[in-house]
């Protein structure tokens, strides 16, 4: 089974987009799918939430070994936990799907918007809006908002649960072993994990 039979358009017919990426799970199904519609992804990692930076690496690495076995560019954006931490300053203790959640969508698809801007890649997209444990709502207003900000980008608000993705998500994690993390990845995520039952995160 592939995600090849998903017809997939992006706004205006472009055939390059930057997709943000949180992990190579979530990407795994969309990338595969973009590409057998004919659009390149570049891959933007961008993820100063992910706590301990030992987290961050693991994630960071298996992105790229997917995006390199795939010939795609991969961009490593800087990570800066400190700056995140300050963004969302006075939010730790919101729960998931609250405020803090939102804030970094923000913060990381603002990221995006920019690197777009500056590199002349009209569309951005992300990997988040595959998660079912995120609110489209938030991350669609985070990245109308990011590329709000240029009259030259233009966020792709495409929901990417749906057309058999999630089921081909878990048979490239299968084909590919990633490694599947058990929390979103800031700190405070991490401690809502221990309180609750495990699960992989999607």
């Amino acid at each position: 089974m592939t995600a090849a039979r998903n017809i997939i358009e992006a706004p205006g017919g472009e055939r390059k987009v930057l997709l943000h990426t949180c992990c190579a799970p979530c990407s795994s199904a969309i990338i595969e799918a973009l590409l057998a519609n004919g659009i390149t992804p570049v891959v933007f990692y961008c993820n100063p939430n992910i706590f301990p930076e030992e987290e961050y690496l693991i994630r960071k690495n298996e992105c790229t070994r997917y995006a390199e076995a795939l010939g795609l560019e991969i961009v490593d954006d800087d990570y800066d936990h400190g700056k995140w931490l300050d963004r969302i300053k006075g939010l730790e203790n919101e729960p998931e799907r609250g405020a803090r959640c939102l804030q970094c969508f923000r913060f990381r698809l603002s990221r995006t918007a920019e690197y777009a801007h500056r590199h002349g890649i009209r569309v951005i997209t992300t990997t988040l809006a595959s998660s079912r444990w995120k609110s489209l709502e938030q991350i669609n207003a985070a990245g109308q908002e990011a590329a709000g900000a240029y009259d030259d980008v233009t966020w792709w608000d495409r929901n990417w649960r749906k057309g058999g993705l999630q089921e081909r998500r878990m048979e490239i994690i299968r084909e590919y072993g990633f490694y599947n993390q058990t929390y979103c990845g800031c700190e405070f995520s991490q401690e809502n994990r221990l309180h609750k039952p495990s699960r992989p995160e999607e």
